[in-house]
């Protein structure tokens, strides 16, 4: 007797959208906050690799027009960061793209400007400030060192920030995000700022950033001077650079309170007069 046997088959189905474990992503999020908070000190962890790297410096004397070069050209990249930092701080609305740092803001989303071509144009111009430093001390290694830092450092504090904006504004964030490159920018997306440069806002954000260039350069080259030399001098355009940055932070602190006092006569209220 021969016996029929049915045989039943089943599509197989594959889910080829990538898995990531809540624990993990928990994680991101977690190291992400505390990478937020401190993520103004970063340039600090890079003081004492700078210092070796001038210590190998090549010798000024036997490359002097290459040395000016490179040096202006490292100057220019830092510049160009303090230009993106500026731009992005001075048209963004109020409450967000601040330097608060115990926890995320943000009332609007900004999509405009360099928000326009970068999602997190703040942090390009971190990343071009500090490549501009690393580059003056003309270390490949040192500025390959830097580089990989940056990305692992703040690859946490992109996720959370992206996190937290996702969750507030669901898919007008999607529909930014997913036309709009994370760090690369995309220049050919370029739209208008929609508010008006808010100078007093840029003031009282990046005078520190002014005072960081200012002194990081001539720093550098009084360092390089120092050690190779044994003596203390640079050349006069460093002095220059200093004391030009200097007037601007200081000229930056004496309207940062001016602004401050205006801002608390506006919010005190007044005696009534009979």
């Amino acid at each position: 007797m021969m016996l029929a046997i049915k045989t039943i088959t089943t599509p197989l189905t594959f889910n080829l959208r990538p898995f990531i474990p809540m624990p993990l992503v928990e994680e991101f999020e977690r190291s992400g906050v505390w990478l937020f908070r401190w993520r103004s000190y970063l340039p600090f962890v890079f003081l004492p690799l700078i210092f070796l790297a001038a210590t190998r410096y090549p010798t000024i004397e036997t490359y002097p027009n290459e040395h000016f070069t490179w040096s202006v050209i490292s100057l220019c990249i830092s510049l160009a960061g303090l230009f993106v930092r500026c731009h992005t701080v001075g048209h963004a609305a109020e409450g967000t793209s601040g330097r608060n740092t115990k926890r995320q803001i943000a009332e609007t989303l900004n999509t405009s400007g360099f928000y326009s071509v970068v999602r997190h144009p703040l942090y390009l111009g971190n990343f071009l400030i500090a490549l501009g430093i690393v580059m003056h001390s003309l270390s490949p290694w040192l500025i390959a060192i830097y580089t990989m830092a940056f990305a692992l450092y703040y690859e946490r504090i992109m996720f959370t920030e992206e996190r937290f904006l996702r969750d507030k504004f669901a898919e007008q964030y999607v529909s930014w995000a997913n036309w709009t490159p994370a760090f690369l920018p995309r220049i050919q997306n370029w739209r208008t700022a929609d508010l008006p440069m808010n100078w007093p806002k840029v003031i009282r954000a990046e005078s520190a950033a002014v005072a960081l260039i200012a002194a990081a350069f001539p720093g550098l080259e009084f360092l390089v001077h120092r050690l190779q030399q044994g003596k203390i001098a640079m050349e006069l355009s460093w002095y220059l650079v200093l004391l030009c940055g200097l007037a601007v932070y200081g000229v930056a602190r004496l309207m940062k309170r001016r602004y401050r006092k205006r801002d608390q006569n506006k919010t005190e209220p007044r005696e009534a007069t009979s």
